[in-house]
């Protein structure tokens, strides 16, 4: 398919003009030319336009009296922003340089590439090992997120008024004291061109919504909070009109309220069924991470530690990191996911893979210069930078659990505990800087005795190792249960450089887990 020669941001205000692809090829041609001229192996460039907005609105009431407390103010709040510039890789005397800067024009790109030469020279006194860059076809492509509605052709007073909407259902609910939403939405639109002949344009569309509700009991001088875990994804302002977050506002209001009383946990060894919007952290922290390869040879060791799945000749094939049923996938390409691109910032046309097959683990998150490292002769495509100005570098793809067998429920699982606890959303988290020891908190919990859904308890949280937590994982409920749960405040890096991705799941019983009250 040829590039699409369509609108392509370049400025640094929102205010933007456009070029097309004989400009932005011309462009291009300024760094690569440059960059061999000067003896560079392999060089690249990305031109690329960020926009970001965040709309929110708090909802309180005056503090007091009890007649100032009657009174509730929404306080909305609007943040957008955008950047625009290049950044030039290059390989030279078998090492890297970077150069980046804000000014496009073609004196700057080839003072960058020029820079970024340098650079790689001086690297190079203190190479270990010469870079040795996986093979990739040339593609010339363009990729835009599927999506009906761009979010930010949408009067903000609309959204807003949107998110008033669902405060006011929630407000319904007695006891309701505080509520919290927002919507973000991060356009990235982005061209990649490379001397091994790649033209790439990509226009990547963000959207993540949220609301917390909160409920106060001033006798007990306790609050609790519940928040609908609405799934960010690669789409657009259509996702937040058919979230459901009005419609599950008053709920959400009523199990904060119910928290408040609920009873704490008697702690002890007991199964757990972990619903999506929860489990999907669990995969984050100790799937997800554990299995980046920079982490697994001590390249984040400085900044965000280690992972205990090393070295990599002992475990590819050989760790039994969960049990037979666990089949974990990494992937670019899940529709809506939050890492769903066409193409990585090296220029790899996306894919997926088995991370875990049959709880055997298989393989790592890979970029074209770590392939050789595990003996494998392709990229698994997970290079990306947050920036135009930022080192592109391995981050995490959707990170996904198939889900179990045709017919099984979530009150399948239910029936098969004789003592243990549903959890649902989000909460504290602990993991160590290899991976392995964690502990985990949730943002509602429902005790389950003897095959039945009970009472809401409190004060719950769970402790286990990696290992030992997959290989207790006993069933997954089938695909009508399936949610593609996103996150997108993923860091990684120095400096830190964030990143999203989706953690696909269904609920899953895992037996026989330690469980803490944690107040």
């Amino acid at each position: 398919m040829d590039l699409i020669n369509g609108p392509f941001w370049l400025v640094e205000n929102v205010e933007a003009a456009s070029f097309g692809l004989p400009e932005l090829e011309s462009l291009a041609d300024a760094a690569l030319g440059r960059a061999k001229q000067l003896g560079a192996t392999y060089a690249d460039i990305r031109i690329n336009r960020y926009r970001n907005r965040s709309v929110s609105l708090r909802s309180s009431p005056d503090r007091g009296t009890a007649a100032a407390a009657a009174s509730v103010n929404h306080v909305p709040g609007v943040i957008e922003t955008g950047s625009f510039g290049f950044g030039v890789r290059v390989v030279h005397s078998g090492t890297w340089g970077f150069a980046a800067a804000s000014d496009v024009t073609k004196d700057a790109i080839a003072r960058a590439a020029a820079d970024a030469v340098a650079i790689a020279r001086a690297n190079a006194a203190i190479k270990q090992r010469p870079v040795q860059l996986a093979p990739v076809p040339a593609y010339r492509d363009r990729y835009v997120t599927p999506h009906e509605k761009d979010p930010f052709g949408v009067p903000i007073q609309d959204q807003i008024a949107f998110l008033q909407g669902v405060h006011d259902d929630a407000l319904q609910i007695k006891g309701v004291r505080n509520v919290n939403s927002g919507m973000t939405f991060r356009i990235e639109d982005k061209y990649f061109a490379s001397t091994d002949g790649s033209s790439i344009g990509q226009w990547i569309l963000q959207t993540a919504p949220t609301v917390t509700v909160t409920a106060v009991d001033f006798a007990t001088r306790k609050s609790k909070s519940r928040s609908f875990q609405v799934n960010p994804v690669t789409g657009g302002y259509e996702h937040v009109e058919k979230s459901g977050m009005s419609e599950s506002a008053g709920r959400l209001g009523a199990e904060a309220v119910e928290h408040l009383s609920a009873p704490s946990v008697e702690p002890g060894q007991k199964d757990l069924i972990l619903l999506p919007s929860h489990l999907a952290l669990t995969i984050h922290e100790s799937i997800g991470h554990s299995t980046e390869l920079d982490r697994a040879l001590g390249y984040e060791a400085n900044y965000a530690g280690t992972s205990f799945l090393a070295p990599p000749a002992r475990v590819m094939g050989k760790f039994q990191f969960g049990s037979p049923i666990v089949n974990v996938i990494g992937d670019r390409t899940l529709p809506g996911a939050m890492a769903t691109v066409g193409y990585d910032d090296d220029g790899v046309k996306t894919t997926s893979w088995h991370v875990i097959k049959n709880g055997v683990f298989m393989a790592y998150q890979t970029i074209r210069d770590q392939a050789h490292l595990v003996g494998e002769k392709a990229s698994r495509g997970c290079c990306y930078a947050d920036s135009f100005e930022s080192i592109p570098f391995q981050r995490m793809p959707n990170i996904w659990l198939e889900a179990g067998p045709d017919g099984t429920s979530l009150d399948d699982l239910i029936a098969q505990v004789d003592d243990g606890i549903l959890i649902d959303g989000r909460g504290s988290y602990s993991i160590d800087q290899q991976r392995y020891n964690f502990q985990f908190g949730g943002d509602a919990f429902w005790e389950i005795k003897k095959g039945r859904k009970g009472r809401m308890l409190a004060d719950v949280a769970y402790q286990s190792r990696t290992q030992d937590f997959w290989n207790a994982c006993a069933a997954i409920a089938d695909k009508r249960h399936w949610e593609n749960v996103g996150l997108n405040n993923d860091g990684k890096g120095q400096p830190s450089q964030i990143n999203a991705m989706s953690h696909g799941c269904a609920p899953a019983l895992f037996r026989r887990i330690n469980v803490l009250r944690t107040e």
